[in-house]
Protein backbone atom coordinates (compact mmCIF):
# COMPACT_ATOMS: atom_id res chain seq x y z
CA UNK A 1 0.00 0.00 0.00
CA UNK A 2 0.80 3.58 -0.44
CA UNK A 3 -0.27 6.72 0.84
CA UNK A 4 0.08 10.04 2.01
CA UNK A 5 0.24 11.41 5.73
CA UNK A 6 -0.22 15.17 6.85
CA UNK A 7 0.18 16.61 10.49
CA UNK A 8 -0.36 20.15 11.33
CA UNK A 9 -2.03 20.24 14.15
CA UNK A 10 0.89 21.98 15.98
CA UNK A 11 3.05 24.75 15.20
CA UNK A 12 5.10 22.11 13.09
CA UNK A 13 3.75 21.05 9.59
CA UNK A 14 4.82 17.80 8.54
CA UNK A 15 3.81 15.01 5.33
CA UNK A 16 4.95 11.99 4.79
CA UNK A 17 4.84 8.98 2.19
CA UNK A 18 4.64 5.23 3.26
CA UNK A 19 5.80 3.17 0.49
CA UNK A 20 4.76 -0.51 1.00
CA UNK A 21 6.54 -0.31 4.36
CA UNK A 22 8.98 2.27 3.60
CA UNK A 23 8.94 5.36 5.15
CA UNK A 24 9.76 8.86 4.09
CA UNK A 25 8.63 12.32 5.81
CA UNK A 26 9.72 16.04 5.83
CA UNK A 27 8.37 18.29 8.61
CA UNK A 28 9.08 22.13 9.05
CA UNK A 29 8.02 24.80 11.79
CA UNK A 30 5.34 26.31 9.98
CA UNK A 31 3.60 29.27 12.19
CA UNK A 32 0.85 29.83 10.31
CA UNK A 33 1.96 29.09 6.88
CA UNK A 34 0.84 24.93 7.01
CA UNK A 35 -2.01 26.01 4.18
CA UNK A 36 1.12 27.00 1.83
CA UNK A 37 3.88 24.55 2.50
CA UNK A 38 2.02 20.85 2.92
CA UNK A 39 1.56 20.31 -0.41
CA UNK A 40 5.15 21.06 -1.82
CA UNK A 41 6.22 18.90 0.82
CA UNK A 42 4.24 16.18 -0.91
CA UNK A 43 5.44 16.69 -3.99
CA UNK A 44 8.58 16.56 -3.31
CA UNK A 45 8.54 13.82 -1.40
CA UNK A 46 6.17 12.45 -4.25
CA UNK A 47 9.32 13.24 -6.65
CA UNK A 48 11.75 11.82 -4.37
CA UNK A 49 10.14 8.43 -4.62
CA UNK A 50 9.90 8.63 -8.50
CA UNK A 51 6.07 8.62 -8.07
CA UNK A 52 2.98 10.57 -9.00
CA UNK A 53 -0.26 11.77 -6.82
CA UNK A 54 -1.93 9.04 -8.85
CA UNK A 55 -0.14 6.09 -7.36
CA UNK A 56 -1.77 6.73 -4.21
CA UNK A 57 -3.80 4.59 -2.49
CA UNK A 58 -5.51 6.23 0.40
CA UNK A 59 -4.70 9.39 2.79
CA UNK A 60 -4.33 9.59 6.42
CA UNK A 61 -4.06 12.89 8.68
CA UNK A 62 -3.42 13.97 11.97
CA UNK A 63 -7.76 14.23 13.48
CA UNK A 64 -7.11 16.49 16.54
CA UNK A 65 -7.29 17.42 19.13
CA UNK A 66 -5.01 20.24 18.29
CA UNK A 67 -5.70 24.26 16.64
CA UNK A 68 -8.34 24.35 15.03
CA UNK A 69 -7.11 26.04 11.86
CA UNK A 70 -4.69 23.22 11.31
CA UNK A 71 -6.85 20.06 12.07
CA UNK A 72 -9.16 21.95 8.59
CA UNK A 73 -6.02 22.02 6.59
CA UNK A 74 -5.43 18.47 7.00
CA UNK A 75 -8.09 17.41 6.77
CA UNK A 76 -9.22 19.39 3.96
CA UNK A 77 -5.94 17.91 2.10
CA UNK A 78 -7.05 14.46 2.79
CA UNK A 79 -10.10 14.96 1.08
CA UNK A 80 -9.43 16.85 -1.84
CA UNK A 81 -6.90 14.20 -2.82
CA UNK A 82 -9.07 11.57 -1.72
CA UNK A 83 -12.48 12.33 -3.20
CA UNK A 84 -11.41 13.13 -7.18
CA UNK A 85 -9.33 9.08 -6.89
CA UNK A 86 -12.09 7.80 -4.75
CA UNK A 87 -9.47 6.93 -2.36
CA UNK A 88 -10.28 5.67 1.90
CA UNK A 89 -8.82 8.27 4.15
CA UNK A 90 -7.91 7.27 7.73
CA UNK A 91 -7.52 9.98 10.39
CA UNK A 92 -5.52 9.71 13.33
CA UNK A 93 -5.65 11.12 16.69
CA UNK A 94 -2.86 13.50 17.35
CA UNK A 95 -2.41 12.39 20.92
CA UNK A 96 -2.01 8.81 19.58
CA UNK A 97 0.74 10.30 17.38
CA UNK A 98 2.60 11.96 20.20
CA UNK A 99 2.56 8.20 21.94
CA UNK A 100 3.90 7.08 18.93
CA UNK A 101 6.61 9.71 18.37
CA UNK A 102 7.46 9.30 22.36
CA UNK A 103 7.99 5.49 22.05
CA UNK A 104 7.74 4.58 25.57
CA UNK A 105 4.88 2.08 26.36
CA UNK A 106 2.76 3.82 28.79
CA UNK A 107 2.27 7.83 27.81
CA UNK A 108 0.65 10.43 29.33
CA UNK A 109 -0.01 12.97 26.22
CA UNK A 110 -0.76 16.39 26.82
CA UNK A 111 -0.87 19.26 24.42
CA UNK A 112 -1.51 22.67 24.94
CA UNK A 113 -4.85 23.85 24.04
CA UNK A 114 -5.09 27.72 25.64
CA UNK A 115 -6.75 29.21 27.78
CA UNK A 116 -5.44 27.47 30.75
CA UNK A 117 -6.32 24.03 29.09
CA UNK A 118 -4.55 21.17 27.97
CA UNK A 119 -5.81 18.06 25.67
CA UNK A 120 -4.82 14.74 27.52
CA UNK A 121 -5.42 11.26 27.22
CA UNK A 122 -3.38 8.32 28.95
CA UNK A 123 -2.17 5.40 26.24
CA UNK A 124 -0.99 2.21 26.60
CA UNK A 125 0.90 -0.01 23.83
CA UNK A 126 -0.73 -2.94 22.26
CA UNK A 127 1.28 -4.41 19.78
CA UNK A 128 1.11 -1.97 16.39
CA UNK A 129 -2.02 0.16 18.30
CA UNK A 130 -2.89 2.62 21.16
CA UNK A 131 -5.03 1.50 23.85
CA UNK A 132 -6.71 4.65 25.75
CA UNK A 133 -6.81 4.41 29.38
CA UNK A 134 -7.88 7.64 29.96
CA UNK A 135 -9.79 8.68 27.30
CA UNK A 136 -9.16 11.98 25.36
CA UNK A 137 -10.49 15.12 26.98
CA UNK A 138 -9.96 19.01 27.38
CA UNK A 139 -8.92 19.26 30.96
CA UNK A 140 -7.13 21.92 33.33
CA UNK A 141 -4.13 20.92 33.42
CA UNK A 142 -4.29 19.91 37.43
CA UNK A 143 -7.60 18.11 36.83
CA UNK A 144 -6.46 15.89 34.59
CA UNK A 145 -6.65 12.31 35.90
CA UNK A 146 -3.48 9.47 36.72
CA UNK A 147 -4.24 5.99 35.48
CA UNK A 148 -3.55 2.82 37.39
CA UNK A 149 -0.21 1.42 37.88
CA UNK A 150 3.70 2.90 37.20
CA UNK A 151 6.14 3.71 34.43
CA UNK A 152 4.03 6.61 32.99
CA UNK A 153 6.09 9.07 30.40
CA UNK A 154 4.84 12.76 29.57
CA UNK A 155 4.87 13.92 26.34
CA UNK A 156 4.03 17.18 24.63
CA UNK A 157 3.80 20.96 24.29
CA UNK A 158 1.31 20.50 27.80
CA UNK A 159 4.00 20.09 29.86
CA UNK A 160 6.12 22.54 28.76
CA UNK A 161 3.26 25.07 29.61
CA UNK A 162 2.43 24.15 32.98
CA UNK A 163 5.43 21.62 34.63
CA UNK A 164 5.92 17.89 34.87
CA UNK A 165 2.54 18.10 36.73
CA UNK A 166 3.93 15.30 39.15
CA UNK A 167 5.60 13.12 36.42
CA UNK A 168 9.06 11.89 36.92
CA UNK A 169 9.85 11.58 33.41
CA UNK A 170 8.62 14.36 30.70
CA UNK A 171 9.18 15.27 27.05
CA UNK A 172 7.69 18.70 26.55
CA UNK A 173 9.39 18.48 23.04
CA UNK A 174 7.77 15.54 21.63
CA UNK A 175 4.93 17.01 18.65
CA UNK A 176 2.56 14.75 16.42
CA UNK A 177 4.35 14.20 13.28
CA UNK A 178 2.92 12.52 9.66
CA UNK A 179 5.73 9.63 10.25
CA UNK A 180 3.50 8.78 13.56
CA UNK A 181 0.47 9.27 12.08
CA UNK A 182 1.19 7.08 8.81
CA UNK A 183 2.80 4.09 11.16
CA UNK A 184 -0.85 4.22 12.92
CA UNK A 185 -3.01 4.34 9.91
CA UNK A 186 -0.75 1.51 7.68
CA UNK A 187 -2.37 -1.33 9.76
CA UNK A 188 -6.04 0.32 9.71
CA UNK A 189 -5.82 0.98 6.22
CA UNK A 190 -4.52 -2.68 5.54
CA UNK A 191 -7.63 -3.73 7.77
CA UNK A 192 -10.12 -1.81 5.41
CA UNK A 193 -10.74 0.77 8.70
CA UNK A 194 -10.31 3.75 6.43
CA UNK A 195 -13.60 5.86 5.35
CA UNK A 196 -14.64 7.77 2.78
CA UNK A 197 -13.09 11.45 1.97
CA UNK A 198 -16.72 13.12 2.78
CA UNK A 199 -16.96 11.28 5.86
CA UNK A 200 -13.58 12.21 7.46
CA UNK A 201 -13.90 15.03 9.81
CA UNK A 202 -11.40 16.62 12.40
CA UNK A 203 -11.41 15.83 16.18
CA UNK A 204 -11.95 19.30 18.31
CA UNK A 205 -12.94 17.94 22.06
CA UNK A 206 -14.08 22.05 22.37
CA UNK A 207 -15.82 24.89 20.79
CA UNK A 208 -13.76 28.01 21.68
CA UNK A 209 -10.98 29.10 20.67
CA UNK A 210 -10.96 32.25 22.75
CA UNK A 211 -12.08 33.51 26.05
CA UNK A 212 -14.35 35.97 26.10
CA UNK A 213 -13.34 39.45 27.77
CA UNK A 214 -15.07 38.76 30.97
CA UNK A 215 -13.82 35.48 30.98
CA UNK A 216 -10.53 36.61 30.88
CA UNK A 217 -11.52 39.49 33.50
CA UNK A 218 -12.17 36.65 36.14
CA UNK A 219 -9.14 34.69 35.92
Amino acid sequence: MKFAAFETSTEWCSVALWLDGELRAIEERAGHRHGELALPMLESLLAGAGMKIAALDAVAFGAGPGAFTGLRIACGLAQGLAFARGLPVCGVSTLEAMAEECGAPRVLACLDARMGEVYYSALERHGERWRELVSARCVAPDLAPRPPGEGWVGCGSGFAAYGALGLATVYPEVHPGAAAVARLAAPRLAAGEGVEAARAAPVYLRDKVALTTEERSNR
